[in-house]
């Protein structure tokens, strides 16, 4: 039988980065590019927006960056295994690949990915892992 893989990241963290991407994912691009429009006249459009200085997206940044080289590796390959490029059997060839291809763009490759969120949610449930155990 198999040995069950193990993660290099905190399920905690995994589930703070799920929370994340999720308020990043519900932003929308920029429709109203002029920053001196008056927030109410917009109808609050601006806070659903997907600006670069967008606090979600800096935090979640930094979370990642924040990780080291071998959770940053596990976290591409989980976004990898939940969308469906393998089963958890696969996990050593997907890591495999992730470790390959790591490089200093780790953060914005993945916040690059519309349903990192739901991709992750589905590789912990390969893992037989959830965030319902985690609290907020």
């Amino acid at each position: 039988m198999a040995e069950e893989p193990n993660l290099s990241i905190a399920l905690e963290t995994i589930c703070f980065i799920i929370a994340k991407a999720r308020q990043f994912d519900a932003k929308d691009e920029v429709t109203d590019p002029d920053p001196g429009s008056n927030a109410s006249d917009d109808d609050m459009r601006a806070v659903l927006e997907d600006h670069s200085d967008d606090p979600v997206r800096t935090e979640l940044s930094s979370v990642i960056w924040a990780l080291n080289e071998d959770a940053q590796i596990d976290l591409v390959a989980m976004t990898w295994l939940g969308r469906g490029d393998g089963d958890i059997s696969d996990w050593n060839a997907l890591r495999g690949e992730a470790a390959r291809d790591h490089n200093a763009r780790t953060a914005d490759y993945l916040l690059g990915i519309p349903l990192l969120a739901d991709y992750l949610e589905e590789a912990l449930a390969q893992f037989g892992l959830s965030c319902a155990s985690v609290q907020d």
